[in-house]
């Protein structure tokens, strides 16, 4: 399924890397704030994470900061199947991570 239809034609790699990883970090939020109040919107956030890192990854304009991307991606996917108390910490630091790139873009616009 994909969530960002507008997205996938092309708008994605039209932002900035500060801006797409900005909105990575508003989906990551979100996963992580629902995780343990409805795992049915979590879920989905989660998969709307890797929607958007692939997008950023399938940008060529990353090209110089993939392994960056896509290491963050496999440390969610890790840490989310995980679920263990180490792993909850994992994603609270992603999730500062990100934060900074939405603080980033907040400020630019």
């Amino acid at each position: 399924m994909v969530y960002h239809q507008e997205l996938s034609h092309g708008r994605w790699s039209e932002l900035t890397l500060v801006e797409q990883l900005g909105n990575i970090g508003s989906e990551v939020s979100r996963m992580i704030n629902w995780r343990d109040k409805d795992k049915d919107i979590a879920e989905r956030a989660f998969e709307r994470v890797l929607e958007l890192i692939d997008f950023t990854l399938a940008n060529l304009h990353n090209k110089y900061r993939l392994r960056e991307i896509a290491r963050s991606r496999e440390l969610l996917v890790t840490h989310w199947i995980a679920g263990s108390p180490t792993s909850a910490l994992e994603l609270d630091r992603l999730n500062k991570y990100f934060f900074q790139f939405a603080l980033l873009a907040n400020s630019k616009s």
